[in-house]
């Protein structure tokens, strides 16, 4: 399996701490581009301004409807974008945010993280669509018919002489 971003194990390893309930999650996705992912999500309990108590843990119930909460809001955000625009909305943490901004009547939470997204399945490739997303022109690069998309079985590109 291939992975896109992933919190790298100090930074996780930093953010772990005693005294607060490290959340887990994890969502498997489509997008609109034919892209099967699993999205990780990680997350911990705050402790609030006014707090006596010592400790931030949360009951089992609102765990569970915390992720409840994220699997909505996650599958809500993914399955109407494709792949290049999730990457975009995965980049600032906007997803993080409105994460913690949902779930906070629940159980406020802080650190919210895509902690990794792990491409299941990926679509058949087609290089018309290819040539699409980039902005050429259809038949540059001379796999196949122009603007079909249909490639060519044993395509072999001109030999050059000198390198």
């Amino acid at each position: 399996a291939e992975y896109m971003g992933e919190l790298t194990r100090d930074r996780m390893c930093s953010l772990v701490k005693k005294w607060q309930t490290l959340i887990e999650c994890y969502v498997d996705v489509k997008t609109t581009d034919n892209y099967q992912l699993r999205v990780f999500i990680v997350c911990f309990t705050k402790r609030q301004p006014n707090q006596i108590k010592r400790h931030t843990y949360a009951k089992s119930s609102k765990i569970k409807a915390i992720r409840k909460v994220i699997n909505a809001t996650i599958i809500k955000e993914c399955k109407e974008c494709d792949m290049k625009e999730l990457v975009n909305r995965l980049i600032p943490d906007s997803l993080s945010k409105d994460i913690a901004k949902v779930t906070k009547p629940i159980f406020p939470l802080e650190n919210v993280f895509v902690r990794k997204v792990k491409v299941l399945k990926k679509p058949r490739f087609d290089l018309g669509k290819l040539m699409e997303v980039h902005g050429e022109s259809s038949g540059a690069a001379g796999g196949g018919k122009a603007g079909t998309g249909e490639v060519l079985d044993r395509y072999e590109p001109p030999v050059q002489e000198n390198v």
